[in-house]
């Protein structure tokens, strides 16, 4: 996979993946791939991730059923950040709501407030 050769990763080996939904464009999240992530992610057509806190790779959803199957991969100029567009199934933020930008800070920064709308319980799902 050539693309593998083209990507510039930080020194740990990581590359931020931006989630977007496909079809309404939302952000959904932001996570981090290594190479054999973005290899896994290519070859299965599910998003996987590297797990900075438990060291090990892990694929959207195989906890919760919350899946994100590719439709889009695209690389930015600098070759340093993937955009994936995902179809998501139920949500991608493991708080309970779709999108893990469910809270907006005022411009002046000092105070945050929900915009999202929860959609399951997170203490049943994980």
């Amino acid at each position: 996979m050539e693309i593998l050769n083209q990507l510039k990763t930080d020194q740990n080996g990581l590359i931020p993946a931006i989630i977007q939904d496909d079809e309404n464009k939302e952000v959904l999240m932001v996570g981090y791939m290594n190479r054999e992530a973005v290899r896994k992610t290519l070859e299965s057509g599910r998003v996987c991730f590297w797990s900075r806190s438990r060291q090990k790779l892990w694929i959207k959803g195989e906890t919760s059923g919350h899946t994100q199957t590719v439709k889009s991969i695209a690389v930015d100029c600098d070759g340093d950040a993937l955009l994936i567009k995902v179809d998501q199934k139920v949500a991608a933020c493991h708080a309970g709501y779709r999108s893990c930008f469910f809270r907006e800070v005022s411009l002046d920064g000092e105070s945050t407030h929900i915009v999202g709308e929860k959609i399951f319980d997170a203490d049943t799902v994980y």
